[in-house]
């Protein structure tokens, strides 16, 4: 064998070997490419998962707060259409036929007085509670009460009803304490229905 010959030999040696490393190199490299893209589908659909819930806790945190600031407006509606009502409430009470209001007031003035010897606060324009009324009143207290009501010559700032006071203590049967009572009731009823499920 010559050197050519030998030279020829090595070479094709060092070829066929080159060609078996190349080939590993490519097969590694394939499963590393392999590799990373399952790692970076798994990474994708991860991400996609974390991203898709992120957005539908905001998406459930928005409509919550919709939630909450429609039964707000509709409480506010609520609130302002009673603030109406009870208006008008107040002055068709005030404005009630003479017959009817006196009836009105007669049953609350045996109802609220305590011991039947109390004063009677009228309104600075009350007209219609007069000395006749509260002798009706004693008239029909029971036998448990003194039936002794008297008008009092001081007047109260109130718009309709009265108000019985004994020493200290005082009952106000106003129209506008009344009517406030019932909206009272009314306002818990609102406020519990505002934050409900």
């Amino acid at each position: 064998m010559d050197a050519k010959e030998v030279v020829s030999k090595i070479l094709a040696e060092a070829n066929t070997e080159a060609d078996s490393i190349k080939a590993d190199a490519e097969q590694k490299v394939r499963a590393q490419k392999e590799q990373f893209d399952a790692k970076m589908d798994r990474f994708k659909k991860e991400s996609d998962a974390k991203a898709e819930k992120a957005a539908e806790e905001a998406r459930q945190q928005q409509l919550a707060a919709a939630r909450m600031d429609i039964k707000k407006q509709k409480s506010q509606a609520k609130a302002q259409l009673l603030n109406d009502v009870f208006e008008k409430a107040l002055d068709e009470l005030v404005a009630m036929p003479d017959d009817r209001y006196k009836d009105l007031m007669t049953k609350l003035m045996i109802k609220a007085a305590q011991t039947g010897d109390e004063e009677v606060i009228i309104g600075k324009d009350e007209k219609r509670i007069d000395e006749n009324l509260v002798k009706n009143v004693n008239r029909q207290l029971g036998s448990d009460k003194k039936g002794s009501l008297k008008l009092a010559s001081e007047r109260a700032d109130i718009k309709g009803g009265f108000i019985l006071s004994r020493g200290k203590i005082n009952v106000n049967a106003s129209a506008q304490v009344l009517i406030e009572q019932a909206r009272e009731e009314l306002d818990i009823d609102i406020a519990s229905e505002l934050f409900e499920d």
